[in-house]
């Protein structure tokens, strides 16, 4: 099983890494995009698979991700006071 599109639905990136297949065999692919990260499963709807019906608002061009802040790091666990 595999997408039927070759781009990354949010930033057009050809580079698509497969991630996890289904538990059940030929059900569904996680794929990722190896440029902007965008993660889907390829049972998903069409406007979060396919770059011809991903939302225009959230798509992405090289120079927006390169601009992008980092996401901070989660913070370590607090130990319960005793």
């Amino acid at each position: 099983m595999s997408d039927t599109t070759p781009l990354c639905p949010r930033c057009a990136h050809r580079t698509i890494e497969h991630i996890f297949d289904s538990p059940v065999p030929g059900v569904w692919e996680v794929l990722q995009c190896g440029r902007c990260l965008y993660m889907w499963r390829t049972s998903e709807p069409a406007r979060r698979t396919r770059r011809d019906a991903y939302p225009e608002e959230f798509m992405m061009t090289p120079e927006q991700i390169g601009a992008a802040p980092q996401v901070p790091a989660v913070p370590p666990l607090r130990t319960p006071a005793a």
